[in-house]
């Protein structure tokens, strides 16, 4: 029961074990923080690069899909060929 009653350390040296473990605990925080930022930024090229080859792809196999034509549209569950003008 004494073992209870007992601070751990005195008051007036435990203050610099706090402050270390509040500075272990920041620096953790901050590493873990640059981790995901260095995560999110590799994610994001390689998701880029995916949609330029994905692009890239659909231009060669449908060359009606080149940037300056009109894009397809999407009516349910297939791909619908865009409206053209009727010539008069």
């Amino acid at each position: 029961m004494t073992l209870l009653a007992a601070p751990a350390l005195p008051l007036h040296t435990a203050g610099k074990y706090v402050a270390g473990a509040y500075i272990v605990l920041v620096v953790m925080l901050v590493v873990y923080v640059g981790i995901m930022a260095l995560r999110t930024s590799r994610t994001r090229r390689e998701l880029s690069e995916l949609r330029q080859e994905l692009a890239d792809r659909e231009v060669r196999e449908n060359p009606a899909a080149a940037p300056g034509s009109p894009a397809p549209v999407r009516r349910g569950d297939r791909l619908a060929e865009p409206e053209r003008e009727v010539a008069r």
